[in-house]
């Protein structure tokens, strides 16, 4: 009930009127029966942005940091990431892909929307990068099309680390639906899974028209966090003369 509280009465109307998103493509987003919409996540908005605009309700799997947070700013976050119907995925350890397919074949067995973001983690500098095979498995062992989706601008609205949004335009995207079926009982082919996700992320590349990246976001983001971590030790060795 809360999500529909949100939707329509709380966070909806507010979205819509902040940042007066343009809806291109809404036709391919099925009426009903379950699908995967899978798009890029360029801002902590995205989570909200779309679930405002489409008319189905959609489920996210989120990261579980969502869910966890201490003191009251965390339980209050924790409580309304469930109630707006987002599902908790631990992204570490060996088992972190499976619990998130097992989640999202859940949400796809009630004839839901489950929504998805391939790279596993917001874009940090706005470019698109490689997507993970999770969305692959989940859309053949479901037999459900993928949607692919792009948001455009709401990374300049609301890069990472900003928590107030700015105003600035938003287009919301969707393409046609991409059909899998073809590679029924090959989910634990790798090479299919990976030319599945490729297809997936060269429809979004598409639709966003980012510059693409072939490397997991994960990865980037942990080496230019190790070089930042290593230029700052170096000055700290080796302090800068002062100049006359």
């Amino acid at each position: 009930m809360f999500y529909y509280v949100l939707k329509y009465v709380l966070l909806g109307p507010l979205l819509r009127l902040v940042f007066r998103p343009r809806i291109e493509g809404l036709e391919h987003v099925p009426e009903s029966g379950p699908a995967i919409v899978a798009g890029n996540h360029l801002s902590f908005s995205d989570h909200f942005l779309m679930p405002a605009i489409l008319k189905r309700r959609i489920t996210f799997l989120a990261k579980a940091e969502y869910f966890t947070g201490p003191g009251l700013k965390g339980r209050l976050t924790a409580a309304f990431f469930r109630s707006a119907g987002q599902i908790p995925v631990d992204r570490s350890g060996k088992e972190a892909g499976q619990a998130a397919i097992r989640e999202g074949l859940g949400v796809l067995s009630k004839d839901e929307l489950l929504g998805i973001y391939p790279e596993g983690t917001r874009s940090h500098d706005g470019r698109l990068y490689k997507g993970k095979v999770g969305v692959a498995v989940m859309a053949l062992k479901a037999r459900v099309p993928v949607i692919p989706c792009a948001m455009i601008g709401t990374f300049e609205a609301q890069p990472p680390g900003k928590v107030i949004p700015t105003l600035h335009p938003v287009v919301i995207r969707f393409g046609k639906p991409l059909d899998f079926s073809r590679y029924l009982g090959m989910e634990n082919e790798k090479a299919v899974l990976r030319a599945i996700t490729d297809e997936i992320m060269y429809a979004i590349l598409k639709l966003s028209e980012q510059e693409y990246v072939d490397q997991y976001a994960a990865v980037v983001k942990a080496e230019e966090a190790a070089a930042k971590a290593a230029r700052a030790e170096k000055g700290r060795k080796f302090p800068r003369l002062p100049s006359h």
